[in-house]
């Protein structure tokens, strides 16, 4: 069995000498044995003892809580529970470490298309990055029920059809325009625009929008902040845009 001074062991812990000479006076972590000239010496069983003293005190848990710990007989119990409870933690800061890669990713993408730079242009972006979520949800349902409405307008034709029957597609016509009026409004109620020469996120109302020209991410409408008329960027409402 490996014995080490309280130099080595401290090394292979990476601590200071200090720290162990300090555990060692609080009563956590002993020595073994002694040499003969009385120096202290630790086995391999009290490195591991000292590492997972070590990862308890970056938990933020205090000395003497440790020391209960680690004598009470479901000690393995305990700090198996607190593993757990670090890893998830450590996922956490994973997940939120990528969101801010793919944020930085996506701006470095959107201004690579960018023919001018300013502060404003960079802060439209991240109202964008920040909102992309929510508004991809609110396009994801619009896409949903405009696929649900094609199946009502296609099986009860092809009903009409091949069997003669055209009431089904008369009511489902009735139920298609009834759905086509609630899903536009429902969009609209859940978009704003970013209007690109005062930078301001406005709302438009109903009628402006539904039939205003469009891309796939910007609307053809005139800013209600600065009256700027002309293609903005599509955003989604946050609630504060409620006002």
């Amino acid at each position: 069995m490996s014995n080490y001074t309280t130099g080595e062991i401290a090394k292979l812990a990476g601590v200071t000498v200090r720290t162990v000479q300090y555990y060692d006076s609080r009563g956590i972590l002993m020595p073994s044995d002694f040499s003969e000239g009385g120096r202290r010496l630790y086995t391999q069983e009290d490195l591991k003892k000292l590492k997972v003293i070590c990862f308890l005190r970056d938990l933020g848990i205090p000395i003497n809580s440790i020391s209960e710990i680690l004598t009470s007989e479901n000690a393995e119990k305990v700090i198996s529970l607190l593993l757990e409870q670090q890893l998830l933690v450590l996922q956490e800061e994973i997940a939120e470490r990528e969101k801010q890669r793919d944020t930085i990713l996506g701006m470095q993408k959107e201004l690579k298309g960018m023919q001018t730079f300013s502060l404003e242009n960079l802060n439209d972006i991240a109202y964008q990055m920040k909102n992309k979520k929510e508004l991809n949800k609110v396009r994801r349902n619009v896409l949903i029920v405009g696929l649900f409405m094609d199946v009502i307008e296609v099986g009860t034709f092809i009903l009409g059809i091949t069997k003669g029957i055209w009431v089904p597609f008369l009511l489902g016509m009735i139920i298609v325009i009834a759905l086509a009026i609630w899903i536009s409004k429902y969009y609209f109620e859940n978009v704003a625009y970013i209007c690109p020469e005062c930078h301001e996120v406005f709302k438009p109302s109903f009628k402006q929008a539904f039939w205003a020209k469009h891309t796939p991410k910007t609307r053809k409408l005139t800013c209600t902040k600065c009256g700027y008329h002309g293609f903005c960027v599509e955003t989604y409402k946050e609630e504060k845009e409620e006002a």
